[in-house]
């Protein structure tokens, strides 16, 4: 995998957390949702791409985070993280769906909050040492 490639995801995954904050702005709350699970998804995929050369075929958050645990030298670090945050995971990982095939509307604090977690998230992958 060259470097480009592994940048360009990460460069994705950041551009769908941005997108994910002009949704909100604009009161498309559902979007802005799916956007922050989007951007998660993809930057935990592109810590894992960077260490494996491979990008993991799983859609779901806690088990890239499982994935990143086992790669990294601060593994209990990991399993701590998503011990302290299961709901909010959880919360993030049914956004993938519900925005987009449930009758679930998403209102405006649910969505900030979904999204303030998701930087969270993606700071804490972007500190982690492997």
């Amino acid at each position: 995998m060259r470097r480009e490639e592994v940048e360009l995801i990460k460069s994705r995954a950041l551009r769908m957390l941005n997108s994910a904050r002009y949704h909100l702005s604009i009161g498309d709350y559902d979007i802005a949702a799916f956007m922050a699970e989007q951007a998660v998804q993809l930057f935990i995929k592109y810590k894992i791409l960077e260490v494996t050369g491979e990008m993991p075929r799983t859609h779901v958050i806690r088990q890239l985070l499982g994935i990143l645990r086992d790669l990294c030298k601060e593994g209990s670090v990991v399993e701590e993280f998503v011990k302290s945050n299961r709901s909010l995971l959880v919360r993030l990982e049914e956004a993938y769906l519900a925005s987009r095939y449930l009758f679930k509307r998403y209102e405006k604090e649910e969505t900030e909050e979904l999204i303030n977690f998701a930087e969270k998230v993606i700071d804490f992958v972007r500190n982690i040492r492997i």
